[in-house]
């Protein structure tokens, strides 16, 4: 076929193609365009119609046209309302796009018209070709409601494969861009690829699309009619006068919606939540579901306060809280230099303060919380007997409630905070259980993410928590759980450590609680170390808080009764405010006894001299003890005895020496009971004394454990027992060599002015106690 070329008015369509055989309008409302048809048709022309490849502004250009477009015979040209012009054509046969002639006043096009497709395959492939279309076109109709039978119907009954794919390309839905691709094509095989593909594409599109349509459907259809029956229950209860529990349930949904929470902590809530709607008519088992509700809404799951960790302004702090106790700053310091380098990892430290009464372990695990701006939590163990008191009661029980350490979260408001078990020693145990078995899981690093509560029912986070214990006594406390803490010894308070005390933080603390400005009261200095030493007798600094506190008292008496503009406090005047003092320092021996020998002895109250006394008299063998002695002193008693027995040759004691006498062992204050291994050495020293007749030194103490051969064992509190005896004006102690490193590291405040000797046995400790003839 020869190359028919001409030159035609052309309009150009935006995101739309034409193609052969169409009636078809269109709107546009380019000028050039709507003049170019105007003149198509008032001279009975083609028009070429082409669709724009690429957006523009002004007038396209020929790289802005697709290259084969479509001439069109114009039938009508309608002016509409809205600026726009509605042409309607008949489309004639395909054209290609050889140059664009700018003209006023339309474009002009030089086109050649462009042969029939070609038809490429045989009849057999034709045939094969036509069968997957029309089983394309059926499948396309089951998924798109928007094709009507008919269009489907006209389409299948086509037996020609060239218009079937021509219809297919006009009666369905198709981009234009897939139309243009379609009217480019050369032969029938690119023509059926073309609709093959489009057809296939789109079944798989509208398949998926259908789905999720219907999903939404679905989910919108029971929303619709959850909302519906909650609406028509809301009413009918509003009839019945049970609204309570429907207000009360919707604003726990509500505040589920907002909770920090794991899904499987919301899920449980929500499902406590139905069981409450239903309970409308059950006042009783209702209540028992709101308490449930009302607790698990008030933990923090997953809510955490931000920690300071700042060094230096909590070096700051706790140094202006507390004096001394410096083991605890620096493991706070290290734990906050962890967090430093590790914001999110590692277990937080499980610390137990080991110490006397009044040193200060609950108010620095304060200052703790406060320096590190976490939330203080304490909870007292003294007296508990209950492990359901720390992991809670079943929801079974009557008045059943959550655990200690539950409840301490609940009240904390997050899930990291400071958390003081405070008397840890003094758990106890009964028929309802062991409350230190359960603290096992509480303060295991391992385990505490997991604790899971008898009420609560749902595991637990505690491995953010920061646990600090609190102890008087070490010995009290089970293996297990002793095992789980780090130990950290807080030591009794020296008489210049309490002085700093009450300088620097009790008598202006007690001053501000009793209304008393700075300038109306003034303690000498003498007259605090007179309270330290004559009216207190502890290792911490309680009694003399309460003495500071007493004198307070009576100054703001004498302010307001007497109109004094200020009050002084000296050793002269100081028992009109404490009366007479209370406790006489007990002097060291100013003789060399026989039978008599200072001990040193360490209590829940810091330590103590214990002088020992014996007696020997004629009788039969008989050992007395008495002064309200322990199972463990009255068995070093005898220890001690049977080394002497083991070596009477020595100091030429006879051997019925034993059998012809009694030895009577007392030690004074009998009211006051006495125990432990450590006076081991000094009862055995006395004892040696006593029947020997050797002297003993009197400026000498001593302290360990003896042994049936004589060696002596290393003890403990041996700082306070050191300070015990430089209070007493000793300036001999014997100590057992293996506790040489524990006086390294105690301060030279205590050790300055007393000659400390390390003795390994028996012979040592009487070398050094006894005096030879």
């Amino acid at each position: 076929m020869e190359d028919k070329r001409e030159i035609v008015g052309t309009a150009v369509l935006n995101n739309t193609t034409l193609l052969p055989g169409m009636l078809v309008h269109f709107d546009i409302s380019d000028n050039k365009s709507v003049k170019a048809a105007e003149n198509a048709m008032m001279k009975n022309v083609d028009l070429f119609i082409v669709t724009l490849k690429n957006q523009v502004d002004d007038t396209p250009e020929f790289d802005d046209l697709y290259k084969v477009g479509v001439l069109a015979k114009v039938k009508q040209v309608i002016k509409m309302p809205n600026k726009m012009t509605r042409v309607l054509v008949e489309v004639k046969l395909r054209a290609e796009l050889l140059e664009i002639i700018l003209d006023d006043p339309f474009i002009r096009a030089e086109v050649c018209e462009l042969a029939d497709v070609s038809n490429n395959v045989d009849s057999v492939v034709l045939e094969a070709m036509k069968r997957l279309i029309k089983e394309l076109i059926a499948d396309y109709a089951k998924v798109n409601e928007k094709i009507t039978q008919e269009t489907v119907k006209s389409l299948v009954d086509t037996n020609d494969l060239s218009q079937l794919l021509l219809q297919t390309a006009i009666n369905l839905p198709i981009n234009y861009a897939v139309k243009q691709e379609f009217l480019e094509a050369e032969d029938i095989s690119t023509q059926y690829e073309v609709i093959n593909k489009t057809l296939s594409n789109e079944i798989q599109v509208i398949t998926i699309k259908n789905q999720f349509q219907e999903r939404v459907k679905k989910q919108i259809d029971d929303n619709q009619r959850e909302y519906v029956l909650r609406e028509q229950m809301k009413l009918i209860r509003e009839e019945l006068g049970e609204t309570d529990v429907v207000s009360d349930a919707d604003a726990f949904a509500e505040e589920v919606s907002k909770l920090k929470a794991s899904d499987e902590v919301k899920e449980r809530i929500n499902k406590e939540i139905n069981r409450f709607r239903t309970q409308s008519n059950n006042p009783s088992e209702a209540s028992v579901i709101r308490s449930y509700i009302e607790t698990l809404l008030e933990l923090p799951w997953d809510k955490t306060s931000k920690d300071s960790i700042d060094l230096t302004n909590t070096k700051k702090v706790l140094d202006s809280n507390h004096y001394g106790l410096e083991k605890v700053k620096e493991r706070i310091m290290e734990y906050l230099a962890v967090r430093a380098l590790q914001p999110e990892g590692g277990y937080s430290p499980i610390l137990c303060l080991i110490g006397p009464p009044g040193t200060g372990k609950t108010s620095i695990a304060k200052s703790v919380a406060e320096a590190l701006d976490k939330e203080y939590v304490r909870i007292s163990l003294g007296g508990v007997r209950d492990e359901a008191e720390i992991r809670g009661h079943r929801k079974t029980y009557v008045g059943a409630m959550p655990g200690r350490i539950a409840n301490g979260l609940r009240q904390a408001g997050y899930k990291n905070p400071l958390m003081l078990l405070d008397e840890i020693d003094k758990l106890g145990g009964d028929y309802k259980g062991d409350p230190s078995a359960a603290l096992l899981e509480v303060l295991d690093p391992e385990q505490n993410s997991k604790f899971r509560d008898h009420y609560i029912e749902i595991p637990i986070d505690l491995s953010a928590v920061l646990f600090i214990a609190t102890a008087n006594d070490v010995r009290t406390i089970p293996r297990p759980l002793l095992d789980r803490m780090e130990i950290i010894d807080v030591n009794s308070y020296t008489a210049n450590e309490k002085d700093h005390i009450a300088k620097e933080h009790l008598i202006e603390k007690q001053k501000k609680i009793n209304g008393i400005k700075s300038e109306q009261l003034f303690i000498d200095d003498d007259a605090i170390k007179k309270i330290i030493v004559h009216y207190t007798r502890e290792s911490g600094v309680r009694t003399l808080e309460r003495k500071i506190a007493q004198i307070c008292r009576k100054a703001a008496r004498e302010i307001v009764e007497n109109h004094k503009e200020s009050v002084e406090v000296t050793t002269d005047n100081l028992t009109k405010y404490l009366g007479n003092e209370i406790y006489d320092i007990d002097p060291a021996n100013l003789t060399d006894e026989i039978g008599i020998v200072r001990g040193l002895a360490w209590t829940s109250v810091g330590g103590e001299t214990l002088q020992i006394e014996v007696n020997v008299m004629p009788g039969k063998g008989n050992i007395m003890l008495t002064g309200k002695l322990g199972d463990v002193m009255k068995e070093s008693a005898t220890t001690g005895l049977s080394f002497i027995r083991s070596i009477s040759e020595r100091y030429d004691i006879p051997e019925d020496y034993f059998e012809k006498h009694d030895i009577h062992i007392h030690i004074p204050e009998g009211a006051v009971p006495k125990d432990g291994p450590s006076a081991g050495i000094t009862m055995a020293t006395a004892m040696i004394s006593a029947i020997t007749g050797k002297f003993v030194r009197a400026n000498i103490a001593m302290t360990g454990e003896i042994t049936l051969r004589g060696r002596v064992l290393p003890i403990g509190g041996l700082k306070e027992k050191l300070l015990a005896a430089k209070v007493a004006g000793i300036t001999k102690v014997l100590v057992p060599y293996k506790n040489k490193t524990d006086v390294s590291e105690i301060s030279r405040e205590i050790t300055g002015g007393l000659e400390i000797v390390y003795v390994h046995n028996m012979d040592e400790v009487l070398n050094n106690a006894l005096i030879e003839d």
